[in-house]
């Protein structure tokens, strides 16, 4: 995918896109992915993440070895719906969390990270299927997270429309 990148010259993105069945209602589901304080907990190399105000978060990552930090913005929030940001500054990456209700107490969860891999580590790792094994992985941990809990850490219901174009 092309996207316009901060200083306006054309970057690759890649696309990784990772889907899972949990079986928890929905309502928990998505209260769980508002909760960005809480992904250390069940996503690899995040190792911490601050809830600045209502749509604003920063970031704390560990990429091969490297500490990164970062801001972003949550540019849309839909309970029971999806939950998306996009970096600020950075890492070039966004991502979208939807989900799908199967029934009362199961919920289909599909992410999406948009991502530009800087340097030869980052682009090396993207090209062997690094980041897309990582996402795989953390769905996984929140299947695992989020059943076990049986509830969510907390939950925000609130509205986030995307910008205007």
């Amino acid at each position: 995918m092309f996207d316009a990148g901060v200083s306006g010259k054309r970057v690759v993105m890649s696309t990784i896109t990772e889907a899972i069945d949990v079986d928890v209602p929905i309502r928990v589901a998505y209260d769980q992915w508002t909760q960005f304080e809480a992904f250390p907990q069940f996503m690899e190399g995040v190792r911490e993440i601050r809830q600045l105000d209502d749509t604003h978060v920063h970031w704390v990552i560990d990429v091969a070895g490297q500490v990164r930090e970062f801001d972003a913005t949550i540019t849309e929030q839909h309970p029971d719906e999806r939950v998306a940001w996009t970096s600020d500054s950075g890492p070039n990456h966004a991502g979208v969390i939807t989900l799908h209700r199967l029934d009362d107490d199961k919920t289909w969860v599909t992410a999406q990270m948009d991502v530009d891999p800087e340097g030869f580590v980052e682009n090396a790792a993207d090209k062997l299927g690094v980041l897309g094994h990582r996402v795989k992985a953390d769905m996984k941990k929140f299947k695992e997270f989020i059943e076990h809990r049986g509830n969510e850490t907390g939950g925000w219901r609130g509205e986030v429309d995307p910008p205007a174009p």
